[in-house]
């Protein structure tokens, strides 16, 4: 089995990422980092991980007014994973945006977000507590994602504020909740492009690792990796 070298963005849990990517055999990670702006990195990396964190700043999306309701923003983050996310279109490289990583994908493609999703009349969608909420979603029957998972709803676990508004050119969303937040993205043409899979749960911090929302889409996104490995 070849190794392969997946690039993870850098937050404040990098770690939880780091555990649940290096799990699978043959496989070793690079912590692409906005704080090092390590950019260069990418070009070892045979797939990228986009993991959760902060709120992406709204002017990215034209949307300054949304600033005062964000909780935290960083837009050397911002920045560093637009050039992220501009190698793996470049390059076709597989990605697996996670949370924010939905979110940061949703806007380079031209989408917008809302910026904090009770304000909007939708249900809270934050954790309760410490602890993750979870809810069913609702899988659309014609997307990939309904091929990866197998199933036309589950539940997922969600802890998250902001959520995709307008979604972005190219994408189309996968996944809703019962209220018609996006809970996952998926490209429309998918011809002569690389493997992209954006999630707004957590599937490497599930607390049932088998649950198929989690399971299956770590497994895609590993075989897609090695299937696209020179």
């Amino acid at each position: 089995m070849k190794k392969i070298t997946i690039g993870i963005t850098d937050c404040s849990r990098y770690e939880n990422y780091q555990k649940w990517i290096e799990a699978e055999k043959a496989v070793e990670v690079i912590r692409l980092s906005h704080h090092q702006n390590n950019i260069e990195e990418i070009k070892k990396c045979h797939g990228v991980l986009l993991t959760g964190g902060e709120d992406v700043h709204p002017r990215f999306y034209d949307r300054n007014e949304y600033l005062e309701l964000c909780h935290e923003v960083d837009e050397r983050r911002d920045e560093f994973e637009w050039k992220v996310m501009d190698y793996t279109e470049e390059n076709r490289i597989p990605l697996l945006g996670i949370c924010r990583g939905l979110q940061v994908a949703n806007v380079y493609f031209g989408g917008t977000l809302l910026p904090h999703i009770p304000a909007f009349g939708k249900f809270d969608h934050s954790k309760t507590g410490t602890d993750d909420r979870y809810h069913r979603v609702q899988v659309d029957p014609n997307s990939v994602l309904k091929q990866i998972v197998g199933r036309a709803d589950g539940e997922v676990n969600s802890a998250h504020h902001q959520a995709a508004d307008r979604v972005g050119k190219e994408l189309v969303a996968s996944a809703l909740s019962a209220d018609g937040i996006v809970e996952g993205l998926e490209r429309q043409d998918r011809n002569d492009k690389g493997f992209l899979l954006l999630v707004q749960w957590h599937p490497e911090r599930m607390k049932d690792q088998d649950n198929l929302f989690s399971k299956k889409i770590k497994g895609k996104f590993i075989a897609a990796v090695r299937q696209s490995r020179p």
